[in-house]
Protein backbone atom coordinates (compact mmCIF):
# COMPACT_ATOMS: atom_id res chain seq x y z
CA UNK A 1 0.00 0.00 0.00
CA UNK A 2 2.71 2.48 1.05
CA UNK A 3 4.83 1.52 -1.96
CA UNK A 4 1.87 2.09 -4.28
CA UNK A 5 1.22 5.56 -2.78
CA UNK A 6 4.91 6.44 -3.11
CA UNK A 7 4.87 5.45 -6.77
CA UNK A 8 1.77 7.58 -7.37
CA UNK A 9 3.49 10.51 -5.68
CA UNK A 10 6.61 10.04 -7.82
CA UNK A 11 4.45 9.95 -10.94
CA UNK A 12 2.74 13.20 -9.91
CA UNK A 13 6.06 14.93 -9.20
CA UNK A 14 7.20 16.89 -12.23
CA UNK A 15 9.52 19.68 -13.37
CA UNK A 16 8.30 22.11 -10.69
CA UNK A 17 9.21 19.84 -7.78
CA UNK A 18 12.60 18.96 -9.30
CA UNK A 19 13.28 22.67 -9.95
CA UNK A 20 12.47 23.62 -6.36
CA UNK A 21 14.67 20.84 -4.98
CA UNK A 22 17.56 21.82 -7.26
CA UNK A 23 17.46 25.33 -5.79
CA UNK A 24 18.90 23.84 -2.58
CA UNK A 25 22.16 22.77 -4.23
CA UNK A 26 25.48 22.80 -2.28
CA UNK A 27 26.04 26.49 -3.03
CA UNK A 28 22.59 27.26 -1.63
CA UNK A 29 23.30 25.09 1.42
CA UNK A 30 26.52 27.08 2.03
CA UNK A 31 24.63 30.40 1.86
CA UNK A 32 21.85 29.22 4.17
CA UNK A 33 24.43 27.77 6.59
CA UNK A 34 26.26 31.10 6.63
CA UNK A 35 22.94 32.84 7.33
CA UNK A 36 22.24 30.67 10.37
CA UNK A 37 25.80 30.89 11.68
CA UNK A 38 26.14 34.66 11.32
CA UNK A 39 22.62 35.91 12.06
CA UNK A 40 21.00 33.11 14.02
CA UNK A 41 17.23 32.99 13.45
CA UNK A 42 16.85 36.69 12.55
CA UNK A 43 16.59 36.12 8.78
CA UNK A 44 14.16 33.19 8.93
CA UNK A 45 11.35 35.58 7.91
CA UNK A 46 12.93 35.67 4.43
CA UNK A 47 11.68 32.10 3.84
CA UNK A 48 8.01 33.08 4.17
CA UNK A 49 8.55 36.37 2.33
CA UNK A 50 10.16 34.92 -0.79
CA UNK A 51 8.01 31.79 -1.24
CA UNK A 52 4.95 33.34 -3.00
CA UNK A 53 7.26 35.24 -5.35
CA UNK A 54 9.18 32.07 -6.19
CA UNK A 55 5.92 30.28 -6.94
CA UNK A 56 4.74 33.15 -9.16
CA UNK A 57 7.89 33.47 -11.31
CA UNK A 58 8.40 29.70 -11.70
CA UNK A 59 4.71 29.19 -12.55
CA UNK A 60 5.12 31.76 -15.33
CA UNK A 61 8.15 29.88 -16.69
CA UNK A 62 6.32 26.55 -16.53
CA UNK A 63 3.26 28.04 -18.22
CA UNK A 64 5.36 29.57 -21.01
CA UNK A 65 6.91 26.16 -21.73
CA UNK A 66 3.55 24.35 -21.62
CA UNK A 67 1.67 26.81 -23.84
CA UNK A 68 4.34 27.59 -26.46
CA UNK A 69 6.07 24.19 -26.75
CA UNK A 70 9.38 26.11 -26.55
CA UNK A 71 11.83 26.89 -23.79
CA UNK A 72 12.28 30.41 -22.45
CA UNK A 73 15.32 31.09 -24.64
CA UNK A 74 13.49 29.97 -27.79
CA UNK A 75 10.49 32.21 -27.06
CA UNK A 76 12.64 35.28 -26.35
CA UNK A 77 14.71 34.63 -29.51
CA UNK A 78 11.58 34.49 -31.64
CA UNK A 79 9.73 37.51 -30.23
CA UNK A 80 12.24 39.84 -28.57
CA UNK A 81 15.79 41.25 -28.72
CA UNK A 82 18.39 38.70 -29.82
CA UNK A 83 21.45 40.74 -28.69
CA UNK A 84 20.02 40.99 -25.16
CA UNK A 85 19.24 37.26 -25.22
CA UNK A 86 22.80 36.39 -26.30
CA UNK A 87 24.22 38.58 -23.52
CA UNK A 88 21.94 36.93 -20.93
CA UNK A 89 22.77 33.42 -22.17
CA UNK A 90 26.54 34.09 -22.10
CA UNK A 91 26.25 35.41 -18.55
CA UNK A 92 24.14 32.39 -17.57
CA UNK A 93 26.80 30.02 -18.93
CA UNK A 94 29.57 31.76 -16.94
CA UNK A 95 27.54 31.89 -13.71
CA UNK A 96 26.40 28.27 -14.05
CA UNK A 97 29.93 27.01 -14.76
CA UNK A 98 31.25 28.77 -11.64
CA UNK A 99 28.35 27.32 -9.65
CA UNK A 100 29.04 23.84 -11.05
CA UNK A 101 32.67 24.15 -9.95
CA UNK A 102 31.70 25.17 -6.42
CA UNK A 103 29.10 22.37 -6.19
CA UNK A 104 31.52 19.69 -7.45
CA UNK A 105 34.13 20.85 -4.93
CA UNK A 106 31.62 20.71 -2.08
CA UNK A 107 30.46 17.23 -3.12
CA UNK A 108 34.03 15.90 -3.32
CA UNK A 109 34.91 17.39 0.08
CA UNK A 110 31.78 15.89 1.65
CA UNK A 111 32.48 12.45 0.17
CA UNK A 112 36.05 12.62 1.49
CA UNK A 113 34.68 13.57 4.93
CA UNK A 114 32.09 10.75 4.99
CA UNK A 115 33.72 7.94 3.01
CA UNK A 116 37.44 8.67 3.02
CA UNK A 117 39.59 8.36 -0.14
CA UNK A 118 41.28 11.44 -1.62
CA UNK A 119 39.42 14.60 -2.67
CA UNK A 120 40.67 14.35 -6.27
CA UNK A 121 39.26 10.81 -6.59
CA UNK A 122 35.77 11.98 -5.67
CA UNK A 123 36.03 15.14 -7.77
CA UNK A 124 36.87 13.25 -10.96
CA UNK A 125 34.59 10.31 -10.17
CA UNK A 126 31.50 12.43 -9.48
CA UNK A 127 32.10 14.56 -12.56
CA UNK A 128 32.33 11.43 -14.72
CA UNK A 129 29.16 9.97 -13.14
CA UNK A 130 27.14 13.15 -13.74
CA UNK A 131 28.27 13.42 -17.38
CA UNK A 132 27.49 9.73 -17.98
CA UNK A 133 23.98 9.98 -16.52
CA UNK A 134 23.10 13.15 -18.37
CA UNK A 135 24.53 12.20 -21.77
CA UNK A 136 23.94 8.45 -22.02
CA UNK A 137 20.84 7.67 -19.92
CA UNK A 138 17.44 8.06 -21.62
CA UNK A 139 15.33 11.01 -20.41
CA UNK A 140 12.50 8.74 -19.19
CA UNK A 141 14.96 6.97 -16.85
CA UNK A 142 17.06 10.02 -16.02
CA UNK A 143 14.11 12.09 -14.79
CA UNK A 144 13.29 9.25 -12.34
CA UNK A 145 16.86 9.48 -10.99
CA UNK A 146 16.38 13.23 -10.44
CA UNK A 147 13.09 12.61 -8.62
CA UNK A 148 14.74 10.16 -6.21
CA UNK A 149 17.61 12.59 -5.58
CA UNK A 150 15.10 15.21 -4.43
CA UNK A 151 14.51 13.11 -1.33
CA UNK A 152 18.14 13.52 -0.23
CA UNK A 153 17.01 16.93 1.06
CA UNK A 154 15.08 15.22 3.88
CA UNK A 155 18.50 14.80 5.52
CA UNK A 156 18.26 18.45 6.61
CA UNK A 157 14.85 17.97 8.24
CA UNK A 158 16.17 14.97 10.19
CA UNK A 159 19.34 16.88 11.14
CA UNK A 160 17.26 19.76 12.54
CA UNK A 161 15.32 17.42 14.82
CA UNK A 162 18.48 15.64 15.98
CA UNK A 163 19.46 18.70 18.05
CA UNK A 164 17.55 20.71 20.67
CA UNK A 165 15.71 23.67 19.16
CA UNK A 166 14.09 26.75 20.82
CA UNK A 167 10.91 26.44 18.75
CA UNK A 168 9.23 29.47 20.34
CA UNK A 169 12.07 31.78 19.27
CA UNK A 170 12.22 30.11 15.86
CA UNK A 171 8.50 30.63 15.14
CA UNK A 172 8.69 34.23 16.34
CA UNK A 173 11.60 34.93 13.97
CA UNK A 174 9.73 33.22 11.12
CA UNK A 175 6.57 35.34 11.43
CA UNK A 176 7.96 38.63 12.85
CA UNK A 177 10.54 40.21 10.49
CA UNK A 178 13.66 41.72 12.00
CA UNK A 179 15.63 44.31 10.02
CA UNK A 180 19.10 45.68 10.47
CA UNK A 181 20.68 48.23 8.16
CA UNK A 182 24.20 47.06 8.83
CA UNK A 183 26.30 46.31 5.76
CA UNK A 184 26.66 42.63 6.76
CA UNK A 185 22.91 42.11 7.24
CA UNK A 186 22.00 43.75 3.93
CA UNK A 187 24.77 41.94 2.07
CA UNK A 188 23.49 38.58 3.32
CA UNK A 189 19.94 39.42 2.21
CA UNK A 190 21.34 40.10 -1.27
CA UNK A 191 23.11 36.73 -1.14
CA UNK A 192 19.83 35.03 -0.13
CA UNK A 193 18.00 36.62 -3.05
CA UNK A 194 20.74 35.64 -5.51
CA UNK A 195 20.84 32.05 -4.23
CA UNK A 196 17.08 31.52 -4.02
CA UNK A 197 15.90 33.27 -7.22
CA UNK A 198 18.41 31.85 -9.70
CA UNK A 199 18.07 32.43 -13.49
CA UNK A 200 19.04 28.85 -14.33
CA UNK A 201 15.78 27.71 -12.71
CA UNK A 202 13.78 29.88 -15.16
CA UNK A 203 15.29 28.16 -18.19
CA UNK A 204 15.26 24.65 -16.68
CA UNK A 205 11.57 24.55 -15.76
CA UNK A 206 10.27 25.98 -19.04
CA UNK A 207 12.35 23.48 -21.02
CA UNK A 208 11.41 20.52 -18.82
CA UNK A 209 7.72 21.22 -19.33
CA UNK A 210 8.42 20.89 -23.08
CA UNK A 211 10.41 17.67 -22.50
CA UNK A 212 7.38 16.24 -20.69
CA UNK A 213 5.09 17.21 -23.59
CA UNK A 214 7.43 15.45 -26.04
CA UNK A 215 7.64 12.41 -23.74
CA UNK A 216 3.82 12.15 -23.69
CA UNK A 217 3.56 12.70 -27.50
CA UNK A 218 1.75 16.04 -27.23
CA UNK A 219 4.30 17.64 -29.58
CA UNK A 220 7.10 16.23 -31.76
CA UNK A 221 9.92 18.62 -30.87
CA UNK A 222 10.86 22.00 -29.37
CA UNK A 223 9.18 24.86 -31.22
CA UNK A 224 7.10 22.66 -33.56
CA UNK A 225 3.76 24.17 -32.64
CA UNK A 226 1.36 25.21 -29.91
CA UNK A 227 0.31 22.12 -27.95
CA UNK A 228 -3.22 21.76 -26.65
CA UNK A 229 -3.07 22.44 -22.92
CA UNK A 230 -6.07 21.31 -20.91
CA UNK A 231 -7.18 23.03 -17.71
CA UNK A 232 -6.23 19.84 -15.84
CA UNK A 233 -2.67 19.94 -17.21
CA UNK A 234 -2.37 23.61 -16.21
CA UNK A 235 -3.69 22.83 -12.74
CA UNK A 236 -1.23 19.96 -12.32
CA UNK A 237 1.68 22.19 -13.38
CA UNK A 238 0.67 24.87 -10.87
CA UNK A 239 0.28 22.33 -8.08
CA UNK A 240 3.62 20.73 -8.93
CA UNK A 241 5.35 24.14 -8.99
CA UNK A 242 3.78 25.24 -5.70
CA UNK A 243 4.83 21.97 -4.05
CA UNK A 244 8.37 22.35 -5.39
CA UNK A 245 8.82 25.92 -4.17
CA UNK A 246 7.26 25.08 -0.79
CA UNK A 247 9.64 22.13 -0.40
CA UNK A 248 12.60 24.29 -1.41
CA UNK A 249 11.81 26.89 1.25
CA UNK A 250 11.03 24.23 3.85
CA UNK A 251 14.56 22.86 3.43
CA UNK A 252 15.99 26.40 3.57
CA UNK A 253 14.14 26.90 6.87
CA UNK A 254 15.61 23.73 8.39
CA UNK A 255 19.18 24.45 7.21
CA UNK A 256 19.13 27.94 8.74
CA UNK A 257 17.51 26.58 11.90
CA UNK A 258 20.08 23.78 12.33
CA UNK A 259 23.13 25.99 11.81
CA UNK A 260 21.69 28.81 13.97
CA UNK A 261 21.08 26.49 16.92
CA UNK A 262 24.53 24.88 16.67
CA UNK A 263 27.13 27.02 14.89
CA UNK A 264 25.60 30.44 15.60
CA UNK A 265 24.74 29.56 19.21
CA UNK A 266 28.37 28.52 19.82
CA UNK A 267 30.00 31.60 18.32
CA UNK A 268 30.96 30.17 14.90
CA UNK A 269 30.07 33.09 12.62
CA UNK A 270 31.71 32.21 9.30
CA UNK A 271 31.00 29.21 7.07
CA UNK A 272 32.80 29.24 3.72
CA UNK A 273 31.35 25.99 2.31
CA UNK A 274 28.59 23.48 2.97
CA UNK A 275 31.27 20.92 3.91
CA UNK A 276 32.74 23.29 6.46
CA UNK A 277 29.29 23.53 8.03
CA UNK A 278 29.11 19.72 8.21
CA UNK A 279 32.56 19.52 9.86
CA UNK A 280 31.71 22.26 12.37
CA UNK A 281 28.46 20.49 13.31
CA UNK A 282 30.20 17.31 14.47
CA UNK A 283 31.49 18.45 17.90
CA UNK A 284 28.32 20.48 18.53
CA UNK A 285 25.48 18.28 17.31
CA UNK A 286 27.17 14.89 17.14
CA UNK A 287 28.42 12.74 14.26
CA UNK A 288 24.89 11.79 13.16
CA UNK A 289 23.86 15.37 12.33
CA UNK A 290 27.23 16.02 10.67
CA UNK A 291 26.92 12.85 8.58
CA UNK A 292 23.39 13.78 7.46
CA UNK A 293 24.52 17.27 6.52
CA UNK A 294 27.44 15.99 4.43
CA UNK A 295 25.33 13.25 2.79
CA UNK A 296 22.75 15.87 1.85
CA UNK A 297 25.46 17.91 0.09
CA UNK A 298 26.36 14.90 -2.08
CA UNK A 299 22.73 14.13 -2.93
CA UNK A 300 21.78 17.72 -3.75
CA UNK A 301 24.96 18.13 -5.80
CA UNK A 302 24.05 15.10 -7.91
CA UNK A 303 20.69 16.79 -8.47
CA UNK A 304 21.88 20.38 -8.90
CA UNK A 305 24.98 20.05 -11.10
CA UNK A 306 23.20 18.32 -14.04
CA UNK A 307 20.42 20.91 -13.90
CA UNK A 308 22.93 23.78 -13.90
CA UNK A 309 24.71 22.29 -16.93
CA UNK A 310 21.51 21.39 -18.81
CA UNK A 311 19.81 24.76 -18.21
CA UNK A 312 22.78 26.57 -19.79
CA UNK A 313 22.76 24.12 -22.70
CA UNK A 314 19.01 24.58 -23.31
CA UNK A 315 19.46 28.36 -23.31
CA UNK A 316 22.44 28.31 -25.70
CA UNK A 317 20.96 25.69 -28.05
CA UNK A 318 17.65 27.51 -28.48
CA UNK A 319 19.39 30.90 -28.78
CA UNK A 320 21.63 29.78 -31.68
CA UNK A 321 19.23 27.33 -33.33
CA UNK A 322 20.76 24.00 -32.30
CA UNK A 323 18.53 21.00 -31.57
CA UNK A 324 18.00 20.84 -27.78
CA UNK A 325 16.59 18.07 -25.63
CA UNK A 326 17.55 15.37 -23.16
CA UNK A 327 15.17 13.08 -25.07
CA UNK A 328 17.70 13.09 -27.93
CA UNK A 329 20.88 11.04 -28.14
CA UNK A 330 24.36 12.57 -28.33
CA UNK A 331 24.45 11.81 -32.07
CA UNK A 332 21.16 13.63 -32.63
CA UNK A 333 22.12 16.75 -30.63
CA UNK A 334 25.93 16.99 -30.39
CA UNK A 335 25.99 20.75 -29.73
CA UNK A 336 23.49 20.47 -26.88
CA UNK A 337 25.43 17.69 -25.14
CA UNK A 338 28.86 19.24 -25.78
CA UNK A 339 27.79 22.34 -23.82
CA UNK A 340 26.75 20.07 -20.93
CA UNK A 341 30.06 18.19 -21.01
CA UNK A 342 32.25 21.28 -21.41
CA UNK A 343 30.56 23.32 -18.68
CA UNK A 344 30.85 20.38 -16.26
CA UNK A 345 34.51 19.71 -17.12
CA UNK A 346 35.41 23.41 -16.86
CA UNK A 347 33.67 23.44 -13.47
CA UNK A 348 35.93 20.56 -12.43
CA UNK A 349 39.11 22.33 -13.60
CA UNK A 350 38.21 25.47 -11.64
CA UNK A 351 38.65 23.37 -8.49
CA UNK A 352 42.17 22.44 -9.61
CA UNK A 353 43.18 26.13 -9.84
CA UNK A 354 42.98 26.59 -6.08
CA UNK A 355 40.20 29.20 -6.24
CA UNK A 356 38.31 29.15 -2.90
CA UNK A 357 34.76 27.88 -3.33
CA UNK A 358 33.39 30.84 -1.36
CA UNK A 359 34.99 33.19 -3.91
CA UNK A 360 33.45 31.21 -6.78
CA UNK A 361 30.02 31.35 -5.18
CA UNK A 362 30.41 35.06 -4.51
CA UNK A 363 31.02 35.89 -8.17
CA UNK A 364 28.29 33.50 -9.31
CA UNK A 365 25.88 35.30 -6.98
CA UNK A 366 26.97 38.65 -8.43
CA UNK A 367 26.26 37.46 -11.98
CA UNK A 368 22.93 35.86 -11.01
CA UNK A 369 21.86 38.97 -9.13
CA UNK A 370 22.63 41.22 -12.09
CA UNK A 371 21.06 39.09 -14.81
CA UNK A 372 17.88 38.01 -12.95
CA UNK A 373 15.91 41.33 -13.11
CA UNK A 374 16.11 41.83 -16.92
CA UNK A 375 15.24 38.18 -17.44
CA UNK A 376 12.22 38.53 -15.16
CA UNK A 377 11.13 41.56 -17.19
CA UNK A 378 11.21 39.37 -20.33
CA UNK A 379 9.25 36.65 -18.51
CA UNK A 380 6.58 39.18 -17.52
CA UNK A 381 6.40 40.51 -21.11
CA UNK A 382 6.02 37.00 -22.55
CA UNK A 383 3.51 35.88 -19.92
CA UNK A 384 1.31 38.93 -20.69
CA UNK A 385 1.57 38.71 -24.50
CA UNK A 386 -1.72 37.35 -25.92
CA UNK A 387 -0.11 36.72 -29.31
CA UNK A 388 2.21 34.22 -27.58
CA UNK A 389 0.15 32.94 -24.65
CA UNK A 390 -3.42 33.15 -26.00
CA UNK A 391 -5.90 32.88 -23.14
CA UNK A 392 -3.18 31.73 -20.72
CA UNK A 393 -1.75 35.18 -19.94
CA UNK A 394 -0.97 36.34 -16.41
CA UNK A 395 -3.62 37.04 -13.83
CA UNK A 396 -3.40 40.01 -11.46
CA UNK A 397 -1.57 38.08 -8.72
CA UNK A 398 1.17 36.89 -11.07
CA UNK A 399 1.69 40.42 -12.37
CA UNK A 400 1.79 42.03 -8.93
CA UNK A 401 4.10 39.34 -7.53
CA UNK A 402 6.32 39.42 -10.62
CA UNK A 403 6.60 43.23 -10.52
CA UNK A 404 7.46 43.29 -6.78
CA UNK A 405 10.04 40.53 -7.19
CA UNK A 406 11.65 42.25 -10.19
CA UNK A 407 11.88 45.52 -8.28
CA UNK A 408 13.26 43.81 -5.17
CA UNK A 409 15.88 41.94 -7.20
CA UNK A 410 16.80 45.14 -9.08
CA UNK A 411 17.35 46.97 -5.79
CA UNK A 412 19.34 43.98 -4.49
CA UNK A 413 21.52 43.96 -7.63
CA UNK A 414 22.08 47.73 -7.35
CA UNK A 415 22.95 47.38 -3.66
CA UNK A 416 25.39 44.60 -4.46
CA UNK A 417 27.14 46.73 -7.10
CA UNK A 418 27.38 49.63 -4.64
CA UNK A 419 28.88 47.31 -2.02
CA UNK A 420 31.42 46.03 -4.54
CA UNK A 421 32.65 49.48 -5.53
Amino acid sequence: MHQSRFRKFLKAVGPGFITGSADDDPSGIATYSQTGAQFGYTQLWFVLFVMPFMIAIQEMCGRIGLVTGSGLSGVIRKHYSKPLLYCAVATLLIANTINIGADLGAMASSAELVLGLPYIFWLIGMTALIIFLEVFVAYRTYVKVLKYLCFSLFAYIIAAFSVTQPWGEILRSLFVPFFSFSKEYLFNLVALFGTTISPYLFFWQSDEEVEEEILHHQIRDFGTGMPHVSSRTMHEMRLDTSMGMFFSNLITFFIITTTASTLGANGIRTVATATEAAEALQPLAGPFASLLFAAGVIGTGLLGVPILAASASYAISEAVGWKPGLFRTFKQAPGFYLVIVLSTVVGLTVNLLGVPSFTMLYYAAVLNGIMAPPLMMFILLVANNRAIMGRNTNGWFSNVAGFILTMAMSIAAAALIVMLF
